[in-house]
């Protein structure tokens, strides 16, 4: 089975609002479908709150069991959420961020090399540290970004709805080739 995870931490409503459309671009929610009922059968879109990795209820193993990832956090004070942050401190080893003696990647942990990733960031006033930090992150684990980073700002209106929509959309074509 091909799995997009979607790890997120949605504590506004805003956030929370361009969580689901993500998910409901991510699930073809709003496309006529019939002609990928086969690809879908062996598809699944599933969603990991970044703070279950906090209170015990997801590690490594659900990151390495997935083919691609949906990352979305707010920008707070210009950096990715601590929750967010949290995912990565506890599983970069394990999915790929070892290195070996000679400062290359190990690969006798798992690894989640070339896997294709998206992100989408919202915040009030600037989102550019918070997309600084995880980019950094990503690509040390060698993930391969699939779409444009969706940076929002302020409000979030039909129009931001719609490019978190594509966003989940479009990774999850990837995966379905």
């Amino acid at each position: 089975m091909t799995t997009l995870l979607v790890v997120h931490h949605s504590p506004s409503r805003s956030v929370r609002r361009l969580t689901e459309a993500v998910l409901a671009g991510a699930n073809f929610a709003d496309e006529d479908v019939t002609d990928l009922a086969d690809e879908l059968a062996d598809f699944e879109v599933r969603e990991l709150e970044a703070l279950a990795f906090a209170r015990g209820e997801a590690d490594h193993a659900d990151l390495l069991a997935a083919d691609g990832y949906l990352l979305i956090t707010p920008a707070n004070f210009g950096a990715m959420s601590g929750a967010l942050k949290h995912v990565f401190d506890s599983t970069f080893l394990q999915i790929g961020g070892a290195l070996a003696a000679d400062g290359s990647a190990d690969s006798s942990s798992g690894s989640t090399k070339g896997r294709p990733f998206g992100l989408l960031v919202h915040g009030r006033y600037d989102t550019a540290g918070a997309v600084r930090q995880v980019l950094g992150i990503t690509t040390a684990l060698g993930w391969e970004q699939a779409h444009q980073v969706v940076e929002l700002l302020g409000d979030v209106d039909d129009e931001a709805t719609a490019a978190a929509y594509q966003l989940g959309g479009t990774l999850a074509a990837l995966l379905l080739g």
